[in-house]
């Protein structure tokens, strides 16, 4: 595991696949295209376009998914500029059944935070010099092999908030270039952020969590908005540790 799919490949392998790959990416062209109501137009597009990049991952707990993830974020992170500018990598992860049963929301969050602390690890560049290193600057981003990104991360813990459940633990990469012109500075962006946070009302039933904002704005964090709770709480401190030490130091 760990290569990257575009759709077309996945339409004509889809039946050899094993049942849960199946599912998943099944589940996840139905929940973009199916009604036209997934709040992420962007997303939508860049699935109808073929711009979007698929990864299927073992199960996180295991040392072996972290090596997988970065593989294909450093895979995907080379030719991301020609796939497109709505492209996103959706990584579809091994959830086994004790998982869906008994995993909490907090347990999910708990396990997407290692996967980025895990992942990073792996990765061979050094962090880029315009993004911050400290998670709680309101620059900063999630960085892999020189590249920042966007991680949103959807659970099948999730239920009040609809469009962060999927029913296999899933982390979505945006790199950052895919918002120049999605931003608060652009009529635009602008216009895209009043459509998706109105589409979000309407597919969730509830209000947005507080934490969504726009990047670059003072009082924004970023990683709030990576793994967002079922209700309007947040965390108080970001969990993602960026460590020269040895890779044994995570995988222990």
């Amino acid at each position: 595991m760990g290569a990257l799919y575009e759709k077309h490949s996945l339409h004509e392998e889809i039946t050899n696949l094993p049942q849960w790959k199946q599912q998943a990416y099944q589940t996840f062209t139905s929940m973009l295209i199916d009604t036209n109501t997934y709040p992420c137009v962007p997303a939508r597009q860049g699935f109808l376009d073929n711009q979007l990049r698929f990864c299927f991952v073992s199960d996180p707990r295991e040392t072996k998914a972290s090596e997988e993830l970065a593989t294909a974020l450093k895979t995907y992170g080379n030719h991301a500029r020609s796939f497109g500018n709505y492209t996103s990598l959706a990584v579809f992860f091994e959830t086994p059944e004790d998982m869906i049963r008994n995993y909490s929301v907090e347990d999910y969050r708990n396990l997407f935070w290692n996967a980025l602390n895990q992942v990073t690890a792996y990765d061979e560049q050094p962090w880029p010099e315009a993004i911050p290193q400290e998670p709680e600057h309101h620059e900063w981003e999630f960085c892999f092999a020189g590249e920042p990104y966007f991680a949103f991360c959807a659970t099948p813990a999730h239920r009040k908030r609809k469009s962060r459940y999927f029913p296999y633990f899933m982390i979505a990469f945006q790199p950052r270039w895919v918002f120049e012109d999605l931003n608060g500075n652009t009529t635009f962006g602008r216009k895209m952020k009043n459509i998706i946070r109105k589409r979000l009302l309407q597919y969730d039933g509830v209000p947005g969590h507080p934490d969504l904002k726009w990047y670059g704005e003072e009082d924004n964090h970023e990683w709030k908005q990576y793994f967002l709770s079922d209700d309007d709480e947040s965390p108080s401190k970001c969990p993602f540790m960026r460590m020269k030490e040895k890779m044994s130091s995570f995988l222990q």
